[in-house]
């Protein structure tokens, strides 16, 4: 698939339309990988870009999520994915990258424990503890957040957790609404890239990526949990270095179309103006005599008198004679 096929597939998913610069064999690709019935769409995507990772298969060949999973190889046609949606009022765009400024030591064992795992806090000095995360081997991923390598590479699985918890809160409150709309939880993570230009990483990436290919799997089952199945995730692996990290996913607002409004035109010309008051009142007194004439009619026939007849000839010869 090409990015741009990518970004379309999203589209759809969302309930909307494709773009109308995709290719007929983009539609056939996404005629492939979609159901086909138009008014079955979840109209909720989870979008998320991890650069530094080629393949989730190569380093997790156990990793369940990828193995159900649809794969496909994209071709970089373009520079990004644009994901072309109608306006804000249809759809909400819940951003992951937002960064998480300040984390407490509670909030590193809710991470801790939502993973299994746990944390053992140093008595010296806060925030320097270490965090054990079990794998599906049986191993252990053992951050010491001493570190600054691993320190970073938390932080930044600690915001994509905070992210994903506020995105699925937002979720609760826009399934009260009557209207809901669509919604489309969009980011990038960068932590193993971040570890790959580290000179002091000493191949501590290895373990990033088998611990975020942990992750991943356990944030997509609370997202289904959380929206009852309803939702699809559409992971994008760009393992390509790039020399300046900028987001892959692109996420668009086409311009609706502003409302046309019915207003009457001004005259242009004195004559024109003229014109159009004979026409009104020439329209207002054919109107008038015909109802009178209906009138009359109708009461001659209700009263059905002797008299009656000659006043109504009367009446409509003077009618005619002087309006027609």
């Amino acid at each position: 698939m090409l990015l741009t096929e990518v970004g379309a597939t999203a589209s759809v998913l969302l309930g909307f339309p494709p773009p109308i610069t995709l290719s007929a064999a983009g539609s056939s690709k996404l005629n492939e990988v979609l159901i086909s019935n138009p008014f079955d769409r979840p109209r909720a995507v989870f979008m998320l870009e991890v650069s530094g990772v080629d393949d989730p298969l190569v380093v997790g060949p156990k990793n369940a999520l990828f193995h159900k999973a649809l794969k496909s190889s994209v071709g970089l046609g373009s520079s990004k994915v644009d994901v072309q949606l109608p306006d804000e009022e249809q759809v909400s765009v819940i951003s992951l990258d937002e960064p998480l400024r300040d984390y407490t030591e509670e909030e590193i064992n809710d991470f801790a424990s939502w993973l299994g795992g746990s944390y053992v806090p140093d008595a010296t000095k806060p925030l320097h503890g270490i965090l054990a995360i079990p794998l599906e081997n049986g191993d252990d991923v053992n951050l010491h957040m001493s570190k600054k390598v691993h320190r970073e590479f938390a932080s930044k699985l600690f915001a994509l957790f905070h992210n994903i918890r506020k995105a699925m809160q937002m979720h609760e409150d826009l399934s009260q609404a009557l209207h809901r709309p669509a919604e489309l939880i969009v980011g990038s993570f960068d932590g193993i890239k971040t570890l790959q230009e580290q000179q002091d990483a000493d191949g501590f990436d290895k373990l990033g990526m088998r611990l975020l290919l942990a992750t991943l799997p356990k944030i997509f089952d609370s997202l289904q949990t959380a929206y009852e199945g309803q939702i699809v995730g559409v992971f994008v692996f760009n393992g390509a270095s790039q020399p300046v990290s900028k987001p892959l996913i692109n996420v668009m607002f086409t311009s609706r179309p502003s409302p046309r409004w019915l207003a009457e035109t001004k005259t242009p010309t004195n004559t024109t103006l003229a014109a159009q008051v004979l026409v009104r009142r020439t329209l207002a007194w054919i109107t008038g005599v015909v109802l009178l004439i209906a009138t009359l009619l109708g009461v001659r026939s209700v009263l059905n008198i002797s008299w009656v007849p000659a006043f109504a000839w009367f009446l409509e010869f003077f009618v005619f004679k002087h309006f027609l």
